[in-house]
């Protein structure tokens, strides 16, 4: 979810993209219009595996598979397509990729306040791109019933955003009524939430 909020602008991405691999998002883009204008359907476009815009996506992944601007660019795809377990796979990247960039550990259920806090001292627009690609990785884990999953993505996010600026109170508040919920479901039903 809001890794559809951050622009490709150098300070989150400040590694060149290729010339060769900008042009294939270029061409995806454009592909990925061309289809919308012309009327194409979501079900028309899985009658073929793999349609022309994402094609160039592949491409340019094979080309710059570190490269954040291409993750975010596959992110936004799957997202748009509906395609919520694959575009997980892409924020679980971003974020693998991002905490590779800031020196972090890469197993991200480890981070704590502290390395936060010195991670965005050595760069806060990276820091605050990790954090909105586990929070967007934990939306679309809630949009597919992983209410489990999301709060572990949630955790390092709360632990450093204690003001609640990047939004995730609601958030969590949600999947941990989830997860209640199905906790007492697996439970045989026996016991009901109170206030829902």
């Amino acid at each position: 979810m809001d890794l559809l909020d951050i622009s490709d602008e150098a300070m989150y991405f400040e590694t060149p993209l290729a010339a060769e691999v900008q042009q294939l998002l270029d061409e995806s883009g454009r592909q990925y219009r061309s289809q919308a204008l012309d009327g194409s359907t979501e079900d028309d476009l899985q009658l073929t595996s793999v349609d022309t815009a994402e094609w160039a996506l592949l491409r340019a992944y094979l080309q710059a598979p570190e490269h954040l601007s291409v993750i975010v660019a596959l992110y936004r795809f799957f997202y748009y397509r509906h395609r919520y377990a694959e575009a997980v796979t892409m924020a679980d990247r971003a974020i693998l990729l991002s905490c590779r960039q800031l020196g972090l550990s890469e197993d991200w259920r480890q981070l704590g306040q502290t390395d936060l806090e010195q991670a965005a001292e050595r760069s806060m627009s990276s820091t605050r791109f990790l954090l909105l690609a586990l929070k967007g990785a934990a939306w679309l884990l809630l949009r597919q019933d992983q209410p489990q999953a999301a709060i572990e993505r949630l955790v390092p996010v709360r632990a450093f955003d204690t003001k609640d600026q990047l939004g995730t109170a609601d958030l969590l508040s949600w999947a941990e009524k989830a997860l209640r919920r199905e906790q007492i479901a697996n439970a045989g039903n026996n016991v009901h939430l109170l206030g829902d």
